[in-house]
């Protein structure tokens, strides 16, 4: 049976079912759960890299766009800690010995590796159902997982199309 269960989040409707359904497990079966939150420029609410027009000709203003920059992606970053902490909190209540990480990265590979290092039983992930030529160009995060993880692979969909979701905002406050 499962010992350690790791559960890949993050702030989409996904995400959330990926908590829930790791969590009901975790506590049917009295496992450990380990929630991990991976920050990536490929998550729809990271924030935009910036464009550096004629680069040589305004250093200041680039400066500008940088700092800018670094503070959408440091509220990025509150943003993930707050989520995972709420998620974490909740497990606890539910009686669950729980604990939580968040690291930058290919999310693909930061799951696998996470896997590995933890000795997990089971990776939960989100499914976005993404195929054909979709996912050749953009990837599949639980594709590469499913064929690239130490353990079992548990893959959650959503009843609905993704599509269909209201996208998340992130502001400097966190996501909204």
């Amino acid at each position: 049976m499962f010992h350690k269960v790791l559960a890949a989040m993050d702030s989409s409707a996904i995400g959330k079912l990926v908590f829930d359904e790791a969590l009901a497990l975790a506590r049917a079966v009295q496992a450990d759960l380990m929630l991990l939150h991976v920050l990536s420029v490929e998550e729809e609410v990271s924030p935009d890299m910036p464009m550096y027009p004629m680069m040589g000709y305004y250093p200041v203003r680039n400066d500008i766009v940088y700092e800018h920059y670094q503070k959408q992606w440091e509220a990025y970053e509150r943003a993930g800690f707050d989520l995972l902490r709420s998620r974490t909190d909740e497990a606890i209540a539910a009686g669950v010995n729980t604990e939580f990480t968040q690291v930058s990265g290919d999310p693909g590979r930061a799951i696998c590796h996470l896997a590995q290092n933890w000795e997990a039983d089971l990776v939960v992930v989100g499914r976005r159902g993404r195929s054909g030529l979709s996912e050749l160009i953009l990837g599949s995060v639980s594709n590469y997982v499913l064929h690239h993880a130490p353990c079992s692979v548990m893959a959650v969909q959503t009843k609905t199309r993704v599509e269909a979701q209201p996208k998340v905002e992130l502001s400097e406050s966190g996501w909204q």
